[in-house]
């Protein structure tokens, strides 16, 4: 095995600081708290590692060699950025645990999670937090792979994720509902409508002039998204195009993502319908800017949920799923 293989211990380094700032084998053991044969040896195997005499044992004191000389100034560096390194890493596994992490839906991250931790940072002192904000799907998996505490998401009773059927602990803190909206005519009526099957879609716009003979345009959750998921699960016909059972139109989906806020943009746009959460569009309702697409009974009840580990967290990680199940 040559020098460089060898294996070192970092007791050594200390132990060659200490004789060369005394030049002395026995005081340096002394400062050292070991016997003065073991202090030896260490040298010894030290200069082994290196490959080259590090003190000149000839001389009284003990002088460094040239090699020694060398090695000096770069060990103090280097055990200088070791201890920084420690501390830093001590400083960071403390913030950790100290942090409370969630991942949180895009949707979810823009409208409900800022007005609803603000609400629960007025009882309670949370300390640092980390928001990761993505698809259902990431979230899901950092959940799975421990790198979350928290998962804030929708949900649906009739549609079980990963969470569920791993027995992660749940809390439902809302309802919402995903709305079929459409950019409106000049008249407010929308400009992408969903007829009822009965003989009351006569009364709506287009409905028997034609003017609405051609598919309906869908803008769709992709397969990441967990809006997609239970969209898919309840009204997979819509999202799969063609006929649907109980829409007197045929449906084609003409755009796919994962962000309801982009769908909400393509839906303002006047691009077709989509089903958003009301959470999100509860502004453009208000003002006109998006109105509903078809009657309520194509409305989609769901709710916000807040899954944590199923293992034991850090005391401010419980602390706060106390207080979040509470409300």
């Amino acid at each position: 095995m040559g020098p460089g293989n060898r294996p070192l211990d970092l007791e050594w380094l200390e132990d060659f600081l200490a004789l060369a700032e005394s030049g002395n084998f026995s005081r340096a053991a002394e400062a050292r708290a070991i016997a003065q044969p073991a202090f030896s040896r260490h040298i010894r195997a030290l200069e082994d590692w290196v490959g080259a005499e590090l003190f000149d044992r000839s001389a009284h004191p003990a002088a460094l060699t040239a090699a020694g000389q060398r090695f000096q100034p770069l060990l103090e560096d280097v055990l200088a950025r070791l201890e920084a390194a420690r501390i830093k890493a001590r400083a960071a596994q403390e913030q950790s645990a100290a942090s409370l992490r969630f991942a949180a839906t895009h949707v979810l991250s823009l409208t409900f999670f800022p007005r609803w931790l603000g609400g629960l940072e007025a009882q309670l002192r949370l300390g640092p937090i980390q928001t990761s904000s993505d698809s259902y799907r990431a979230c899901e998996d950092l959940a799975l792979q421990r790198r979350v505490q928290f998962v804030l998401c929708h949900g649906h009773a009739a549609v079980p994720g990963r969470l569920d059927e791993a027995g992660y602990p749940v809390v439902r803190l809302a309802e919402d509902v995903l709305r079929p909206v459409s950019a409106p005519r000049a008249d407010g009526t929308p400009l992408h409508a969903i007829p009822r099957s009965d003989a009351a879609a006569d009364a709506l716009p287009g409905a028997s002039t034609g003017r609405e003979a051609s598919p309906l345009p869908v803008l769709a959750y992709s397969d990441a998204s967990g809006l997609g998921r239970i969209m898919r699960a309840l009204r997979r016909g819509v999202f799969e195009g063609g006929t649907v059972p109980g829409l007197p139109r045929e449906v084609a989906v003409v755009f796919t993502a994962h962000h309801a806020a982009l769908l909400k943009t393509l839906v303002l746009d006047g691009r077709g319908v989509a089903w958003l959460p009301q959470s999100l569009v509860a502004e453009e309702l208000r003002a006109g800017t998006l109105v509903p697409a078809g009657p309520a009974d194509w409305d989609v009840p769901v709710e916000i949920r807040l899954y944590r580990q199923r293992t034991e967290m850090s005391d401010a990680a419980e602390a706060f799923w106390r207080l979040a199940s509470a409300g």
